[in-house]
């Protein structure tokens, strides 16, 4: 991170907002000519500042409107228990993140479905998956905040970012 100026955090920021801007939209925004810019973000991709770039679907009107947050706790804490349960977890379509936890929950999961049935099929295969001592979901009833936009200001450590 200490490789990173003020023009590499505002493309990062800028693609965060759009990640469909060309090379020249983004050189303008951030204020640079194109092939230094170019360059500069090519550096980030090769460095794995930049995962993907995506589009973000609106699940409520791709018609995954319900969110659960699962709490798994199991009695299993071998490395090889973990790679057979998070390979089993990773392959479920639902499941949109997936946490080892500290504290009383061993495994955390963000799921999307379709309705409580699709809830209860997507639990159904969970369970088929490995021995688990016990699960707990919690409906999400208002999403009041989601971003997908790092906070990039928090780690700019002093570097310029006007």
């Amino acid at each position: 991170m200490d490789d990173l100026d003020k023009f590499d955090y505002a493309i990062l920021g800028a693609l965060q907002v759009d990640g469909t801007l060309s090379v020249a939209d983004l050189a303008e925004k951030v204020g640079l000519t194109s092939t230094p810019c170019w360059k500069r973000l090519k550096r980030l991709q090769d460095d794995g500042y930049l995962d993907r770039r995506v589009a973000l679907v609106n699940r409520r009107k791709a018609g995954l409107p319900v969110t659960v947050f699962v709490s798994v706790r199991t009695s299993q804490h071998d490395e090889q228990w973990l790679a057979r349960f998070a390979a089993a977890v990773i392959a479920l379509p639902e499941v949109m993140e997936f946490h080892r936890m500290s504290g009383d929950v061993d495994y955390l999961l963000k799921v999307v479905t379709t309705d409580i049935d699709g809830y209860d099929r997507f639990y159904k295969k969970l369970i088929r998956v490995a021995n688990l001592t016990g699960v707990s979901s919690a409906f999400s009833m208002e999403q009041i905040k989601y971003t997908t936009a790092l906070p990039l200001d928090l780690v700019a450590h002093g570097v310029a970012m006007g």
